[in-house]
């Protein structure tokens, strides 16, 4: 069963603080892993609509092609893009599949925070309907 985990590192001199939240869902916490770095959210708003050849995706960084490969890589391993190749070169596409899970966990957990919110703003409506008849 997933689950969410929450860590907290605080410094000695309180002066650094660090919380690092993983959701032990393997494929979850893998997609969470690969669009927490910037170039990697950017490569797949390259690939999102179409296909590109890796050095056309280079081309958009200044960064090693080297580089590049490696942020395919785990965006591949997470199942955030599929890879075909054609010849020597590697082509790529976003598998908004790949984002399923995630996608539901947030949809679940935001589900739940506006829910609560919901009651809260209930419950501050009824308190003033109260606290107006109680002036009259």
């Amino acid at each position: 069963m997933a689950r969410i985990v929450v860590r907290a590192y605080v410094s000695k001199d309180l002066r650094k603080c660090q919380v690092a939240i993983v959701y032990t869902g393997k494929c979850v916490q893998a997609a969470i892993d690969a669009i927490a770095e910037p170039r990697r959210r950017e490569i797949l708003h390259l690939v999102r609509d179409q296909e590109l050849a890796s050095g056309r995706i280079a081309a958009h960084f200044d960064v090693t092609r080297q580089a590049v490969s490696q942020h395919l890589r785990i965006l591949h391993d997470a199942g955030l893009v599929s890879e075909r190749r054609d010849g020597t070169r590697r082509i790529y596409r976003a598998r908004p599949e790949g984002l399923a899970e995630l996608r539901a966990f947030l949809d679940e957990f935001w589900s739940e925070r506006l829910e609560a919110l919901r009651r809260e703003v209930e419950t501050e409506h009824r308190r003033r309907i109260d606290d107006g008849d109680r002036k009259q």
